[in-house]
């Protein structure tokens, strides 16, 4: 998903605490197995992706964990519930690189953007990521006020 024209998409969740906590690296869009209450649920855009993350399931699965899309209003007792453990589908190869990211190289997987492609279906980015210290978080706040300073400065000389 990398020079794609991204207008039709329609972003139901976006994770914007995660490019203030993790080094994010590689971006990759995965498809999540959702039942139909949810898929309505999230068609009045409501979902909550912040404190969520993937984890690997049975040795051989990637499961979104702890993502919160509320319950559907106006479905009966077939509702789903609304932090469960929802299975992303992904290739063999995408899900082995991934494990092996994880288990060599420390990084873990955080979801950033929850949305709807131009075909209507539910897809989730996640991002390979790697934990910020205390300092680099520091850095990141300095640098993004001085942007601001520095173009609040530019728009008042010029």
């Amino acid at each position: 998903m990398a020079e794609k024209d991204q207008s039709n998409y329609k972003t139901i969740a976006d994770n914007r605490r995660a490019r203030f906590d993790y080094f994010l690296e590689q971006n990759t869009e995965a498809g999540i197995a959702l039942t139909g209450t949810e898929v309505k649920s999230l068609r009045s855009g409501r979902a909550n992706i912040a404190e969520s993350y993937v984890s690997i399931e049975n040795g051989d699965e990637l499961c979104l964990i702890n993502a919160d899309i509320p319950p559907y209003g106006h479905a009966n007792r077939f509702n789903h519930e609304p932090r469960r453990p929802r299975k992303l589908l992904l290739h063999r190869k995408e899900i082995h690189r991934f494990m092996i990211a994880i288990q060599r190289e420390g990084m873990t997987i955080i979801p950033t953007r929850l949305y709807f492609n131009d075909k209507g279906m539910v897809k989730l980015e996640i991002a390979l990521a790697k934990g910020k210290k205390n300092h680099d978080k520091r850095e990141a706040t300095a640098e993004r006020d001085w942007a601001r300073d520095k173009a609040r400065l530019m728009r008042d000389k010029g």
